[in-house]
């Protein structure tokens, strides 16, 4: 109960304009937080609620595909996208064209992607290493979502590994440029999602950053995680990611918990089957049936975490095409069976550490501001 009292004696968490409380924020993962997704959550719990990555030459272009990403549902607001980019006049661009054409309210910046096919061109996690590069993206996009009210906020990593550190250079960088806030995703580029989030590193940077919120990421999975991060490292406000995957309840225990209510009792599988259904009709609506039941099969495994589910029934669930098989084999479940502890803690790809691979000489001049060409990547991952 000191966790909670400590964390409701914080001001309230503001990005520009908006107050968002709880101060949880969902992070934006590749695949998985659609317009679908993210309306799953807020039926649960208050917070931000952030779309999958877009790229910022796919907004340039009006790549179809991308357009349809960046669809929001009615009762979504404020309406909150992330940009990936490496050149700060497409940057700005597609700034322009989102806060233009009232796309969205809030527009945060991707910084913190780990993945090979990004650093090695220069992108994501290896960018902040280029500090002038980093400072001209960030004060171009300010510069076109400030003349519409659009607050820009930008979230990255430890840094590249344990040699080459880039956050509290990156934080106050933002900071100085005009970003609305920062979020750390306490892992290295080279931890990818391995191993623990090093909470110390958000205590650091919410101590050199001082005027605007800073708020924590890695190893969130319990509402009793969020609380202990808070009270731990003073950020403003935590974003969740993998902690929610098969489990949007999530949202529903983290507004509890910050209000200083009892967190609610896990539910039964009678209940994710029925959180289960829900899903699949959202993504439908926003799908049509055979993408909505195609993206529903990687989330099987996440929903029955723990749960006594026989190996040919997840099989079969994993495998999934119609709503009709869906109801089919929800009424094989158990649905008296509890929630189970162990549904508990790390979820979704995990990975193993490794070398961060990067273009030749990334790492011999940091104050280089030559644009990368890492723009080539598709929106959402």
């Amino acid at each position: 109960m000191e966790d909670v009292t400590a964390t409701l004696s914080k001001p309230a968490l503001k990005i520009g304009p908006y107050e968002v409380d709880p101060p949880v924020v969902l992070a934006p993962m590749a695949g998985i937080t659609n317009v679908a997704f993210r309306r799953l959550c807020r039926e649960y719990g208050a917070g931000l609620y952030v779309c999958e990555m877009i790229t910022a030459r796919a907004v340039v272009e009006r790549h179809p595909g991308t357009m349809h990403m960046m669809a929001f549902d009615q009762g979504e607001y404020p309406r909150s996208m992330q940009l990936y980019g490496v050149d700060p006049k497409t940057m700005r661009e597609a700034v322009k064209i989102i806060v233009g054409e009232g796309l969205a309210d809030h527009i945060d910046s991707n910084f913190g992607c780990p993945v090979a096919k990004v650093t090695r061109k220069g992108g994501g996690a290896a960018l902040p290493y280029k500090r002038k590069l980093f400072a001209q993206i960030v004060r171009a996009s300010v510069e076109a979502a400030e003349a519409a009210g659009v607050p820009f906020t930008v979230k990255f990593r430890i840094g590249i590994d344990d040699d080459h550190h880039t956050f509290l250079d990156a934080g106050r960088i933002a900071e100085a440029e005009g970003a609305a806030a920062v979020s750390l995703h306490a892992r290295t580029a080279a931890q990818r999602y391995s191993g623990k989030a090093d909470w110390s590193a958000i205590a650091r940077l919410k101590e050199a950053v001082r005027t605007i919120p800073v708020l924590g990421n890695g190893d969130i999975f319990t509402a009793d995680d969020a609380l202990r991060m808070v009270a731990e490292t003073g950020c403003d406000g935590v974003v969740v990611g993998r902690g929610c995957l098969g489990r949007p309840w999530l949202f529903g225990e983290l507004e509890a918990a910050f209000a200083g209510r009892p967190i609610p009792e896990g539910p039964s599988l009678g209940e994710v089957a029925r959180v289960l259904r829900r899903h699949a009709e959202l993504l439908i609506q926003h799908d049509g049936h055979d993408k909505a039941m195609r993206d529903l099969r990687k989330h099987m495994a996440w929903y029955f975490m723990g749960f006594p589910v026989g190996s040919e029934l997840r099989r079969r669930f994993a495998m999934v095409s119609s709503m009709d098989e869906l109801d089919e084999l929800i009424a094989q479940l158990d649905h008296a069976a509890p929630f189970p502890a162990d549904a508990l803690g790390p979820r979704g790809r995990q990975g193993s550490p490794g070398k961060v691979t990067l273009p030749h000489g990334w790492l011999n001049n940091p104050d280089d501001d030559l644009v990368p060409e890492a723009e080539d990547m598709h929106s959402g991952g």
